[in-house]
């Protein structure tokens, strides 16, 4: 069965860094384009990024463009996305997610992690 095992969260001060890990098995990992989605709380998803299967193209949410990088070890069948400059806004719960859109944050369409929680606070 497919398993997503996110980790790597954690309280941080604003401006600091952040490397999220996710563990993928279940499912041929480096046939898949994979995605990071968010959920601030008491907010809705907001879909973070993606990489294709290569790693060979990346996209970005406006909101973390230029902050934030997504990479992938297919060799590990693992997932990261590194968080840089972060702000009190980036609060949120992530998600790794395996889904039938990877361009969507439409995570009852496809596979998810349970998430890690990602505190930025001074």
């Amino acid at each position: 069965q497919v398993q997503l095992v996110e980790s790597g969260g954690g309280l941080v001060q604003p401006g600091g860094s952040l490397r999220l890990s996710c563990a993928a098995s279940g499912f041929t990992f480096s046939s898949y384009t994979m995605t990071w989605v968010r959920q601030a709380p008491g907010k809705g998803l907001e879909w973070v990024s993606a990489i294709t299967s290569s790693g060979g193209s990346t996209s970005y949410a406006d909101s973390v463009q230029g902050r934030f990088t997504i990479s992938r070890d297919n060799a590990k069948n693992t997932l990261y996305l590194q968080m840089n400059r972060l702000k009190p806004e980036d609060t949120a719960v992530y998600y790794c997610a395996n889904l039938k859109n990877p361009y969507i944050a439409a995570l009852a369409d496809g596979y998810a992690g349970k998430g890690t929680l990602v505190t930025v606070s001074s």
